[in-house]
């Protein structure tokens, strides 16, 4: 009786998996997918990345305009979060983008120089208990405070979808794969670890 379960093997070191059933040739079952699977997901995170720090930058207007009303004196602070995030914002990275260690480094510098300028404004609010108390702001303050908390899960969720790329292309089976039909993938960059980087900085009060 004859059935259609697939009859696949690998065939090393001829780098072809042959097999066959209804649908033709059999691939997946040596990892032939395994590594665009893994290149798409990693996109997709880096969308993730890219859309909690586009929130981010959308809250800070809002924000720099509660504060001027309370705190038109603290300039240098206001302008700081201004330049930043006008820097932060400048800098594009679509997918093609993600194999260059360099873009993605100047993409999370522009990004952690905007954290510190929000660090500062936000403490500034310490010293006007009117500003503290004023509903706008806090409002602001909570969803500042979920989007770094969104931000710190993308930023994992993206690191961890590289590094499962970048083993696959390594690694056997699927690196047999990366050094042929695959040869002209190169391995996506990672976020560089920083010093409390998997911990959203406190916006509380």
């Amino acid at each position: 009786m004859q059935t259609d379960q697939p009859d696949a093997k690998c065939h090393f070191p001829h780098l072809l998996c042959t097999g066959h059933n209804r649908s033709g040739p059999v691939l997946s079952g040596c990892g032939y997918n395994t590594i665009p699977t893994l290149q798409e997901q990693a996109k997709a995170s880096w969308s993730d990345v890219q859309n909690q720090y586009q929130r981010r930058a959308d809250l800070i207007p809002n924000l720099v305009s509660t504060v001027q009303g309370y705190a038109a004196q603290e300039k240098n602070v206001l302008t700081s979060v201004i330049e930043a995030r006008a820097k932060a914002t400048q800098i594009k990275i679509d997918a093609s983008d993600l194999t260059d260690p360099n873009k993605i480094k100047a993409f999370q510098e522009a990004q952690a120089q905007l954290t510190g300028a929000l660090g500062r404004l936000l403490a500034v609010s310490e010293r006007y208990p009117d500003l503290k108390s004023n509903a706008n702001f806090l409002a602001l303050q909570s969803q500042l405070e979920n989007t770094e908390n969104g931000i710190a899960t993308a930023r994992r969720g993206y690191i961890d979808a590289v590094r499962a790329f970048n083993t696959a292309l390594r690694t056997f089976p699927t690196v047999i794969w990366a050094k042929t039909v695959f040869s002209g993938e190169k391995p996506m960059a990672e976020f560089t670890a920083a010093t409390g980087a998997e911990t959203p900085p406190q916006v509380k009060f």
